[in-house]
């Protein structure tokens, strides 16, 4: 795991972070909104996208909400949007919240040489490399889990 302090363009602004899935519904919001609220009082801009369009201008899906909602993260003010070009300019790093999104954010970057990262590697003592997508799996609460220990090692890192 890279230090965060190394991949930060301006070390004396707030650490710009991206987080990134398919849809921007479940992961990458749950992922915003916890890392948010752990870092309460913390100078930090964050935010959240999807590689694809489907669900642009909708909030996180019902369930993660709720999921969500019992650990005490307000996901509700969120809404999904798609990553665009400009992305790779203004945020330090972008974490990507599967192998195949990051795949696809690199092959959408246009060659700026964002810091581009799965964030489960900010917790390797979990074993896996992803966070399951729990609009399929149906698992909100094992998806919110892995986020919650990968914010952690985020937040650590920072």
């Amino acid at each position: 795991m890279l230090p965060y302090h190394n991949i930060m363009s301006d070390p004396a602004k707030p650490p710009r972070i991206l987080f990134v899935c398919l849809g921007n519904i479940c992961r990458s919001p749950a992922a915003e909104g916890v890392v948010q609220r752990m870092a309460e009082g913390r100078a930090l801009e964050l935010d959240s996208a999807g590689t694809g369009n489907w669900h642009v201008g909708e909030p996180p899906y019902g369930h993660m909400q709720r999921a969500a909602k019992q650990r005490g993260y307000d996901l509700s003010s969120l809404r999904a949007r798609q990553v665009k070009v400009q992305d790779f300019k203004d945020f330090d790093l972008i974490l990507a919240m599967d192998e195949k999104n990051l795949a696809d954010l690199r092959a959408l970057d246009p060659g700026t040489g964002a810091a581009l990262r799965l964030f489960m590697e900010y917790a390797p003592q979990t074993g896996v490399t992803a966070v399951p997508d729990p609009y399929y799996t149906r698992d909100f609460d094992g998806a919110l889990d892995l986020i919650e220990a990968a914010a952690r090692g985020l937040l650590t890192s920072l």
